[in-house]
């Protein structure tokens, strides 16, 4: 957690000096992107909330998304889900950015048949939209858990950039 510590303090001044909000659904991270923004004393000026997207019951429970909302060939773990959902919680809680990330924390792959240490984040806000997938090549749950977020946290950085 203490290396996420300083990026999400440095989006956090950045959010509040722009008067601009954010909202996360994240999967595998396990909460650590959430954790890490509300870390920063005056949080609330700048988060709007968040969810860890784990299941399908959260998916349809708190995204109040089915399999109907999905296009047809889309799953899980895959840049234009991250994408999808990073617009989805924006609209959903009316922020002014998105940020996802869904993947494979380990220590084996899910069952599309992404590997373990498999992540796509996400950032979607009013004039942009980015993607990424990062193969950390790790089996180890914790550390992907950390570099999971930690590379949601910096495409956040770069899209405020």
């Amino acid at each position: 957690m203490q290396t996420l510590l300083p990026l999400a303090s440095d989006i956090g001044m950045r959010l509040k000096a722009r008067r601009e909000t954010v909202a996360v659904s994240e999967s595998s991270s396990g909460g650590l992107i959430s954790a890490a923004l509300l870390s920063v004393a005056g949080a609330s000026a700048y988060y709007r909330g968040g969810g860890v997207i784990y299941t399908p019951q959260a998916f349809r429970g708190l995204m109040g998304l089915g399999r109907a909302d999905m296009p047809e060939g889309m799953r899980s773990s895959t840049e234009p889900y991250a994408s999808m959902m990073a617009r989805t919680i924006r609209g959903k809680l009316d922020a002014d950015w998105g940020l996802c990330e869904t993947g494979a924390s380990g220590p084996s792959g899910n069952g599309y048949g992404d590997a373990a240490g498999h992540t796509c984040v996400a950032v979607s806000g009013a004039q942009i939209e980015i993607s990424r997938t990062l193969e950390t090549g790790l089996s180890d749950r914790e550390a992907n858990m950390r570099l999971f977020a930690l590379e949601a946290l910096t495409l956040l950085h770069e899209a405020l950039a």
